[in-house]
């Protein structure tokens, strides 16, 4: 057992001790339980083989080192009445933190039926892994948690976003050996650089190591402790070492590191805080080395299991089959003493509560765990103020990633004293044109400083780090402690994500069942620098796929957004900055591009979802269309509206429709997404029996899933992304994927029945500047000038 301590907490008493020794003994049992057993909870008659559960699943290796944990943060927390919050990255050690959650009473409190006596302990024990029941992780079911079980790589991450602009708070991080091999975690140690002690509250990660992953020994276990040490530090730790086997002294050390671990962080905070100091600090963590299923069967049939790999699930699998297994698993519950623990009626004694804090500060009780609580409305100002004129369509050209920046610098500016919203990304805010927000603040830096430096600062609310896995950890770990923010990135990169925001949006599912958990404001992604505008990026920043991904997810959680241009795009933004326990996905460019919409069409339009836009097409209102031109996406905009105005010089009798969809869930049936259309009011936007040539800004098989139970599916042609990109023109992306505005001419004269002949003409035309424009940009380097110069030509009436 080693530790380096510059200061000499108080020892524990002999008192402290025994009491602490069980409440962790008691823990272990309840955590043994609920692993095996389905009745007979306090061993008042011998075990037999119905009372053991028929299936059985969790996680016992890494449980007995959790409790160990969650009992010295209780005494912890008790002694200095700190403002705390756990998250569990060993998160499938479901057992141990439902154990500590009923001894300290918060689980009864969420669960009436779950009382803190023998038949709350039996429906504790049954309910784990059992139909019906609670997962084996610790997941949104679980008080007190922040953190799915099944994420692992997140939780150093997740801890750092529930500090941020939490001063008051301690988050302690609790890492598992399988977790720190993983990239996400790997990268989260870079956000002591980030951290303010001024502002931001303190998090003290606990790498509690075992030795062992499923079945593999884990490589941070097996490194040298000066190895080890020299890693830390250089991520900015000071390291306190705590191992051992023997429980009494591992109680005394682990309980004087914690004190140190503390002690040291009030260090740090006085210094920035009332001494001025803006050095980077080195920030306190403890190094937990205690074995793998510590307390549990030594042997199973002959074969270690104790310290081993083999006590990663369940040590003793054949316990209803086997009666010396059955033997082994009642001298094991027995071996805690549970007589000491639990009175005749299952209460916990005094002595196992005594180390357990009051009311909020309990673990299971925080309301930091439980966001909605402490959620405050954004100060969301008029969008009049950041609107941009449009006298009539295609007349203008803006940014619309920097007229939303504007908007986001006045939102960074009204929470300057509140300090609950932040902006992530992984170092492109200036990329995507929103820099206006370090006019309001800068980037949160806390190591060194260099002259040619620019927008850094110690108290910066601008978050970047080049980890997508980090930005998202933090975003995840402020919404989920009740703050707002949104999660800027270049839309082939947000891939990198996918599992993390999948675990996010089933959090989001799962929480919307249970009444106890309050909505949180929506994690919202801003996706630019697109597919179709890589001028010098080319094929590797193309993929638009995100959107498959998040679509395929929870209908009720998720929403998708393809304004197409400034104005739909600040609707978009102020909707889904407003809304709650959503994952928002907005796609939107940040090249120049055509203002199409006022900001109170732009405002109707978005609430709509998608909807006719009279003013381009050339429809007779007497009749049905010939076709319809619809797109979904800023490019996709673009390529229609001058397909539709080509066809109006050279088709003058054609009657054309276009209509624009920005909400892309509103193509589904109305039974399977929220924002679904019924068939009535789809036929009606569509028709039910005419060509639809659709541009969509993604791969083109999305809108045929979504729109495959339509009645005139059949009738519907997407062009889109066919994963054909290079270092190119931006109008010669859309003519290698036939999203072009000539192709999609070509595609209404194909399928509108008699116009193959009557129209051939002008097919032959559509496909004479196509392939003009192959030889123009290779012997020019830019696109036609038709192209370059269009603009939109009006024809009636604008929109209002």
């Amino acid at each position: 057992m080693s530790s380096d301590m510059r200061q000499t907490p108080a020892p524990l008493t002999d008192d402290e001790l025994r009491s602490l020794d069980a409440h962790w003994r008691a823990a272990n049992y309840l955590s043994v339980g609920q692993i095996y057993l389905m009745d007979n909870p306090l061993l008042t008659e011998p075990l037999r083989p119905e009372h053991v559960k028929p299936r059985l699943l969790g996680h016992w290796g890494t449980s007995p080192g959790l409790n160990m944990i969650h009992t010295h943060l209780d005494r912890l927390i008790k002694n200095r009445d700190l403002n705390t919050l756990c998250v569990w990255g060993p998160g499938h050690g479901g057992p141990a933190v439902l154990a500590n959650s009923w001894l300290e009473g918060s689980y009864s409190e969420t669960y009436p039926d779950v009382t803190r006596d023998a038949a709350g302990m039996a429906r504790l024990f049954r309910q784990f892994s059992f139909p019906g029941g609670v997962p084996s992780h610790v997941a949104p079911e679980t008080p007190g948690s922040i953190h799915e079980g099944g994420e692992l790589g997140y939780a150093l991450s997740h801890a750092y976003g529930a500090a941020l602009d939490n001063p008051d708070l301690l988050v302690v991080c609790v890492i598992g050996d399988g977790e720190a091999e993983t990239g996400p975690l790997a990268a989260a140690w870079h956000s002591t650089a980030f951290l303010d002690p001024v502002g931001d509250g303190a998090v003290l990660p606990i790498l509690h190591l075992n030795g062992y992953k499923i079945v593999n020994p884990s490589v941070l276990a097996r490194l040298p402790e000066d190895d080890l040490d020299a890693l830390l530090r250089g991520y900015g730790h000071d390291p306190l070492h705590v191992t051992g086997d023997e429980p009494a002294a591992v109680h005394r050390a682990l309980a004087a590191a914690l004190d140190t671990a503390v002690d040291r962080i009030d260090t740090v905070r006085r210094a920035a805080r009332e001494g001025g100091v803006t050095d980077r600090p080195r920030w306190p963590m403890i190094v937990l080395r205690t074995p793998k299923g510590w307390t549990g069967p030594a042997e199973v049939d002959g074969v270690p299991v104790e310290g081993t790999w083999r006590s990663h699930q369940v040590p003793l699998a054949a316990v209803r089959d086997d009666p010396a297994h059955l033997r082994q698993l009642e001298a094991w519950l027995r071996s805690y003493r549970p007589e000491e623990l639990f009175d005749e009626h299952g209460v916990p004694r005094a002595d196992v509560l005594a180390c357990i804090p009051a009311g909020r500060r309990r673990l299971g009780a925080t309301p930091y765990a439980n966001g909605g609580l402490l959620l405050r409305e954004l100060p969301l100002p008029p969008l009049e103020k950041y609107a941009v004129e449009v006298d009539r369509p295609g007349a203008t050209l803006h940014e619309p990633t920097r007229v939303v920046g504007a908007l986001l610098r006045d939102v960074m500016a009204a929470t300057a004293d509140r300090r609950d919203f932040r902006l992530v990304g992984p170092d492109e805010t200036a990329s995507n044109r929103l820099d206006a927000v370090y006019a309001a603040s800068g980037k949160a830096w806390q190591a060194r400083l260099l002259p040619v430096d620019e927008h850094l600062e110690r108290h910066g609310r601008v978050m970047e780090i080049l980890s997508e896995h980090t930005c998202q950890g933090w975003l995840e770990g402020y919404l989920l402690t009740g703050r707002h923010g949104l999660f800027s990135c270049y839309e082939v990169f947000v891939h990198i994500v996918d599992s993390m925001v999948n675990q996010h949006i089933k959090w989001l599912r799962t929480t919307r069942r249970l009444t106890w958990r309050a909505p949180i404001a929506s994690l919202n992604y801003l996706l630019t620098s697109h597919v179709w505008r890589q001028d010098h990026n080319g094929f590797s920043h193309q993929d638009p796929g995100f959107v498959d991904h998040v679509l395929n997810k929870s209908p009720e959680a998720v929403r998708v957004y393809f304004p197409p241009d400034a104005n739909t795009l600040l609707a978009v933004t102020d909707h889904v900055l407003r809304s709650r326990d959503y994952v928002n996905v907005i796609v939107a460019g940040k090249q120049p591009c055509f203002d199409w919409l006022s900001l109170e069409d732009a405002t109707v339009h978005c609430a709509r979802g998608a909807s006719v836009w009279e003013w381009a097409g050339t429809e007779n209102g007497s009749r049905e269309p010939d076709v319809v031109l619809a797109c979904a996406g800023d490019v996709p905009t673009l390529e229609v509206l001058a397909a539709a105005q080509l066809l109006r010089r050279h088709l003058p009798d054609l009657s054309v429709r276009v209509v624009n969809v920005v909400d892309i869930a509103r193509l589904m049936p109305s039974g399977e997404h929220p924002h679904g259309m019924s068939d009535f009011e789809y036929d009606g936007l569509f028709t039910a029996d005419k060509p639809v040539i659709f541009a969509y800004h993604g791969y083109p098989w999305l809108i045929h899933r979504l729109a495959y139970r339509r009645t005139g599916h059949r009738h519907m042609h997407v062009r889109g992304y066919k994963e054909i990109g290079t270092t190119t023109t931006p109008f010669d992306m859309v003519v290698a994927n036939d999203l072009d505005r000539y192709r999609l001419v070509m595609d209404v004269i194909d399928r509108v029945p008699g116009l193959a002949v009557r129209a051939s003409v002008v097919r032959q035309r559509m496909e004479d500047v196509r392939l003009r424009h192959h030889s123009w940009i290779r012997e020019h380097g830019t696109d036609l000038p038709e192209v370059v110069d269009w603009s939109w030509e009006p024809t009636g009436p604008s929109p209002r």
